[in-house]
């Protein structure tokens, strides 16, 4: 009888066990720490991405930007006065195809970009300014989550300041900007970049020494 009763005990365990052991995977999936959380799968109709994180955009894929941050006055291009001057700004981007240079260091993704910014001149006075600016950014493919990237822009802005540098409200504005993303996941990033900013009026106004300022920004960006 006790062998029998072994028996038994050996065929309940033996039945029973593949069910306890999916039920105890099932349970340690859920609840165990998702360290790698920004590299989680994503189906490929949906993902932003080529491949990895970091590994260049689909051709498809387009953000949405808010950042902030200040400038200082800079003497340049024949500007008398130092415009120091805090700023936010909105953008949307849009990659404009898909990884280019693949496999070379200089691999990434063109990207267009529409920003409308505004500011406020802190030092020496307090005059208002706003404006609307395509750019052109160049998001190099590392395949990490750093996503360093290269930005040029040009046009429209609105302004207060007069003498001595403008001398009128419409001015256009030209930008350049240094800077990285840095992916906390998969579709959003915290971005900082050093931008330089020019604002004049290209003579029609006088004078027109023009505006020039250099300093940082800091922001989200999210991907769709």
């Amino acid at each position: 009888m006790r062998s029998l009763g072994t028996l038994c005990w050996v065929l309940w365990a033996a039945a029973t066990m593949p069910l306890a052991a999916a039920e105890t995977a099932d349970w340690w999936s859920f609840t165990r720490p998702q360290n790698d959380r920004w590299q989680a799968p994503e189906s490929s109709t949906n993902s932003v991405w080529q491949n990895e994180v970091g590994g260049g955009f689909r051709s498809t894929a387009w953000s949405v930007s808010f950042d902030a941050g200040a400038t200082a006055g800079i003497l340049a291009f024949g500007g008398r006065t130092r415009h120091d001057l805090t700023l936010v700004s909105l953008s949307y981007g849009h990659m404009l195809g898909p990884v280019c240079g693949r496999g070379h260091w200089y691999g990434g993704n063109w990207e267009g970009r529409i920003e409308l910014f505004s500011g406020v001149e802190f030092s020496p006075g307090s005059t208002w300014g706003v404006g609307l600016t395509p750019h052109l950014r160049y998001d190099f493919a590392t395949g990490t989550r750093w996503v360093p990237f290269v930005d040029v822009g040009a046009g429209l802005t609105a302004t207060g300041e007069r003498a001595p540098d403008l001398g009128g409200t419409f001015e256009f504005n030209l930008q350049g900007a240094l800077g990285c993303q840095w992916f906390i996941r998969r579709r959003v990033a915290l971005t900082l970049e050093a931008r330089y900013l020019h604002v004049s009026s290209a003579g029609i106004y006088t004078p027109n020494l023009g505006l020039n300022s250099v300093g940082g920004l800091a922001g989200l960006t999210w991907f769709f």
